[in-house]
């Protein structure tokens, strides 16, 4: 327990640890590592946040593809299987995922051949860091993510709420609105999620 009332803020050991870790956040950026710091962010937490950025900025590259096929999880191509076999495979990939702490989103408006097609020709083949995460870190993979015209289109189209399309359509005022229907699937809320 600290001297200076609990919070940590006297703690010279804990200074230490930060500067330390302060250091090796720069030294990874290659000069300064800059962003947003709060005067309300205890020690502990700011000390936990460094070791993260630490662990994250000095971590390998990999993708999930290549992580899947190190847990022994085979990969086949989409066109080697009939669609039982795709669909058992692509829940095998999801929960594979899941234990690495990777997890899907917005897969609704895609069949299973369509979701393990993307997934297996693109997805999982994006760079992503090489990390053990805990029960409090995820990676989001979501299918409609990267903000391109299309994904925001398909996002419109079937999972943003009228509220959502309204602002949208009110900042937005030359976007051609689609109409919205119910994704085609219900894959989504059987799918596994972080869990906090």
């Amino acid at each position: 327990m600290s001297i200076s009332g609990g919070n940590g803020r006297g703690d010279p050991e804990r200074k230490k640890r930060i500067n330390v870790l302060k250091r090796h956040a720069d030294e990874l950026a290659g000069g300064e590592a800059t962003g947003w710091r709060s005067d309300d962010l205890s020690p502990e937490m700011e000390e936990d946040f460094l070791q993260n950025i630490v662990a994250y900025e000095a971590a390998p590259w990999t993708t999930h593809y290549q992580q899947l096929e190190e847990a022994a999880i085979e990969l086949p191509a989409q066109e080697t299987m009939d669609d039982e076999k795709l669909t058992s495979k692509l829940w095998e990939v999801v929960e594979a995922l899941a234990r690495m702490r990777a997890f899907l989103s917005s897969t609704n408006h895609l069949s299973d051949r369509e979701l393990y097609t993307e997934l297996w020709s693109d997805v999982l083949r994006e760079e992503t860091k090489a990390m053990v995460l805990d029960e409090y870190s995820a990676w989001r993979i979501d299918l409609i993510g990267s903000g391109s015209e299309e994904d925001i289109y398909l996002w419109m189209k079937y999972y943003a709420d009228e509220e959502t399309r309204r602002q949208w359509k009110n900042d937005f005022p030359d976007y051609e609105m689609p109409e919205h229907e119910d994704p085609p699937y219900d894959r989504d809320r059987h799918l596994p999620g972080a869990g906090y």
